[in-house]
């Protein structure tokens, strides 16, 4: 469970060929932009010629070379960007370009793993490639409303089950936007087929996109791998494991679908307790109840969810087969 050398090496791969697709992808900029005015190749050789000039004078103990430089690079950069806002591109069009700027494409600042590395290193441990491609599809731009009751009382008593959804969506939203200053977990509850995993999806594209570490298990998968390190002992996959409380969020589906067992339950309770102590935000779905919670699991257990987690509610007709119906 722990990345493996050749897996390393196939990410920082991927590093090098980011970095050499965005390097082609500037260099198209520059030839389209100096087709469409000279001027901007004229200033770009004066720059070079400049700088090769000034470092001789340099050499040759003079002490202005480096002011004088930086005052003609200046110069030449600002009628360079006068001349792109011209021709209606952005004053960096001439940049160079980062898939993560934050790293630089590198995968570490300072020495350290870039969020970016982490979550490359997440992804080939946990083989969550297709958890991305799931995202695509589910994620806040694609969620509708359209299977929701707008009848009264629908949900509970004076609201409906759209009212419910749109609350629902709302505290996400909330969630996502202060997740770096409020720390919060969520637990869904609700009936086979009402939105929980679509929600959890939604909070987790939106969290991967602003360079949050995510990983995502079913209940089933996550016990199968905490196991294989527990009975084991093995210490790579211990070494592995230490993701599962040290991401900035986990993603827990379908709790309750697992093999319930003492170890599933002591498992569960480290993992949420464990978390809640490292202040790392977990997002919980389920098809049972906080009572049945309590039957399958423990008290313990549920008194940590009650009050740790905001906990919410979702009703509605199961939509997977409202949208087979549809269909036929």
């Amino acid at each position: 469970m722990a990345l493996t050398n050749s897996q390393y090496d196939e990410i920082m791969r991927e590093y090098d060929n980011r970095q050499l697709s965005n390097r082609h992808k500037l260099e198209k900029q520059i030839e389209t932009a100096y087709e469409k005015d000279a001027r901007l190749k004229e200033i770009d050789d004066s720059i070079s010629s400049y700088s090769v000039a000034a470092a001789k004078r340099l050499l040759n103990g003079d002490q202005n070379a480096v002011r004088e430089l930086k005052e003609t690079i200046a110069e030449k950069r600002k009628q360079r960007e006068e001349i792109l806002t011209a021709l209606g591109y952005g004053k960096d069009f001439f940049e160079p370009i980062y898939t993560c700027p934050d790293c630089k494409d590198t995968g570490y600042i300072n020495g350290k793993k870039c969020h970016c590395l982490k979550q490359a290193i997440i992804d080939a441990v946990y083989t969550q490639s297709n958890i991305k491609n799931i995202l695509e599809r589910e994620n806040f731009d694609h969620l509708s409303f359209d299977y929701y009751s707008p009848e009264p009382d629908s949900f509970a008593k004076g609201i409906s089950e759209l009212d419910n959804m749109r609350s629902a969506v709302a505290e996400c939203h909330r969630f996502v936007e202060s997740f770096h200053t409020d720390f919060r977990n969520l637990l869904f509850i609700g009936n086979t087929g009402t939105g929980k995993t679509f929600l959890s999806n939604c909070v987790a594209k939106e969290l991967l996109d602003r360079g949050n570490s995510v990983i995502y298990f079913s209940a089933t998968q996550l016990f199968d791998n905490l196991s294989k390190s527990h009975f084991d002992r093995d210490e790579e996959a211990i070494e592995a494991n230490k993701n599962i409380f040290d991401c900035d969020l986990l993603i827990i589906d379908d709790l309750g679908t697992e093999v319930i067992n003492s170890f599933t339950v002591s498992q569960l309770f480290l993992c949420i307790n464990e978390r809640l102590l490292r202040q790392k935000s977990t997002v919980i779905s389920t098809n049972l109840s906080l009572a049945k919670l309590a039957d399958a699991y423990s008290e313990r257990i549920v008194s940590r969810l009650s009050s740790g987690y905001d906990i919410i509610k979702v009703s509605a007709r199961d939509i997977r087969i409202q949208r087979k119906l549809q269909k036929v």
